[in-house]
């Protein structure tokens, strides 16, 4: 192990400011998660503050927002992940058949552009484009239809939520995908030509099959952070009003814990959303593993 330590010490070097980030970061914090059971009293710190066992877990489990929040946080992840994970595999497979090499150029950087609008910018977006005088109820004024306060609507916070999160995420989410379409062999398509093969049998027998343990990979990854829905853009754009369909469990977590100071009750409604992702990961896992041959371990 020495040997190979001295071997490899100027890799082990590159890597150590990455290690050290998640240990001082990530993995040190982790004792904290403990005032979940415990009742947190800022003046008496983390260990002289009184445990409480599953209290504040039972006090969630037994809130009337219990069921909504779980109802939203998993259909806006699940509705995500439907739109917004085939996205990029489609599009990389589309700007791989382009031929033009600068137009090909173009689109990608165009694409790529909307990843680096902050969300705060984009909140801002879809709240002045799905205002009353914006441009979509412009657009629905000339095809003879009244205007719609689309954010004050709940029916429509998921569809603007998710339409959003795709157009911005796609474009840079595809270069993975066509990263991986550079490293097929260009002797198969070639190969496949001679056999006959038009374009699209050449994505679906050859471009397709080669990126599949890709796609698992992401696909396993993406399941694991089904419940992890980010609470910026939720918090940017909803209100009281859609509460019924945008409320989720890390903006519930933000105003029990920051605003109302409830550190402990945060903590706890943290930590079981974060099972939750465990035992999706888990299970994710566990299920490629048998029935494919990719896996995370």
């Amino acid at each position: 192990m020495l040997k190979a330590l001295k071997r490899d010490r100027y890799l082990l070097l590159i890597i150590l400011p990455t290690v050290l980030y998640f240990i001082l970061f990530h993995y040190v914090p982790m004792y904290g998660v403990i005032i979940a059971f415990k009742k947190f009293q800022p003046l008496k710190g983390i260990w002289g503050s009184p445990w409480v066992g599953f209290q504040y877990f039972d006090q969630f489990f037994h809130s009337i927002y219990f069921w909504r929040l779980l109802r939203n946080t998993f259909l806006l992840s699940l509705y995500s992940l439907l739109w917004g994970f085939p996205a990029p595999i489609l599009f990389a497979l589309l700007l791989n058949e382009l031929r033009e090499k600068l137009f090909k150029k173009v689109v990608q950087t165009v694409s790529y552009l909307p990843h680096f609008i902050s969300i705060v910018v984009t909140a801002g977006m879809i709240v002045n484009f799905t205002s009353e005088n914006g441009i979509v109820n412009m657009l629905v004024r000339v095809l003879g239809f009244e205007p719609i306060i689309f954010l004050n609507e709940p029916d429509w916070f998921r569809t603007i939520y998710v339409s959003s999160g795709v157009w911005q995420s796609f474009g840079w989410g595809s270069i993975i995908y066509l990263a991986a379409i550079a490293g097929i062999n260009p002797q198969l398509y070639e190969a496949a030509e001679m056999d006959g093969a038009r374009r699209l049998h050449k994505i679906l027998y050859i471009t397709l099959p080669a990126l599949m343990p890709t796609i698992i990979i992401l696909l396993i990854l993406n399941v694991g952070q089904l419940m992890d829905v980010g609470f910026e853009k939720v918090i940017l754009l909803y209100n009281p009003t859609t509460y019924e369909t945008a409320d989720i469990i890390s903006t519930y977590v933000y105003r029990k814990g920051i605003i109302n100071a409830e550190f402990s009750f945060a903590a706890a409604v943290g930590l079981f959303n974060n099972l939750i992702n465990l035992v999706l990961l888990l299970a994710a896992n566990t299920i490629s593993r048998k029935v494919t041959d990719s896996s995370l371990w």
